[in-house]
């Protein structure tokens, strides 16, 4: 799914209230689409891109804006934080069924706004407003699992100290990206190019480790769905030990982890092209 909206169209097209699935398809995922380097999701390119057409039919026919689309997606997103509050392996198992749909959600808007040619600046706003607040909130929820229950907060601050820490370094990392197009449309440059040119970084040992991150992608450890997945395994380990070890030894490791990927994504992006007229 796509973690942007698509540009503005201009002036919505007449096109079928009850398109097929064939026509969806040819308006909704064009090769632009499926083609960009980062902005789908791995899920996307598996399953997601499969089954959104028939949701994307589904909501045209209902009438639902694509703005009401992203709306669905938001609370959804953030309802996946919330589960996880929900002690045990059946509020992870609740989260990661969420965050599924927080992404079906996701590729159903900009289908939807591509059909209608509906897509404006303020769906781009409303789509990372879902994205940051739900990666924000499942460390955030990771932190209050390992403390132990909500009752038990005042006895593990250190904890939700870490699930807290978790989320800035992974709403900064997330950021970062967004920084590059600020910069540069104050600077009065142009949408600087999606591609592999542009993108890498200057330094060869830099160059060095992004190739080997495409083979050990840690780095992708803090989008949703990867963190609700890596809270179930944590949630299957509790119930084997019987107390909260697999949630903690998670967090631990996390946190320096993150640390390290927002470094590396800093590094790369002042190395590379993207900051330069």
């Amino acid at each position: 799914m796509s973690t942007t909206a698509p540009e503005t169209t201009g002036t919505a097209p007449q096109r079928p209230a009850r398109p097929t699935i064939a026509q969806l398809r040819e308006v909704t995922q064009p090769p632009a689409i499926r083609g960009r380097r980062t902005a789908e999701h791995w899920t996307g390119d598996l399953y997601m891109r499969r089954v959104s057409p028939y949701l994307t039919r589904l909501l045209v026919r209902a009438g639902l804006t694509a703005n009401a689309v992203t709306a669905l997606m938001i609370v959804t997103g953030a309802a996946s934080g919330f589960a996880l509050l929900v002690p045990g392996l059946g509020g992870a198992l609740l989260a990661v069924l969420l965050t599924q749909l927080q992404m079906l959600w996701d590729a159903s808007d900009g289908e939807v706004a591509r059909w209608r040619g509906t897509s404006s600046p303020l769906g781009v706003f409303l789509d990372k407003v879902g994205h940051y607040l739900t990666e924000s909130l499942i460390p955030l929820a990771l932190g209050v699992r390992a403390a132990g229950r909500l009752g038990d907060l005042p006895g593990g601050y250190g904890w939700t100290t870490l699930g807290a820490l978790l989320a800035v370094v992974i709403v900064l990392n997330k950021a970062l990206n967004d920084m590059v197009h600020v910069a540069r449309a104050s600077a009065g440059l142009a949408r600087a190019a999606d591609d592999e040119a542009t993108t890498a970084p200057g330094a060869s040992g830099l160059a060095r480790l992004r190739r080997l991150a495409r083979f050990v992608p840690f780095h992708r450890l803090y989008h949703s769905i990867e963190l609700s997945l890596l809270v179930v395994a944590a949630a299957l380990f509790d119930v084997v030990t019987g107390d909260l070890t697999g949630t903690r030894v998670l967090l631990v490791a996390l946190v320096p982890a993150s640390l390290l990927a927002v470094a590396g994504h800093f590094l790369a992006i002042v190395t590379s092209s993207r900051l330069r007229a």
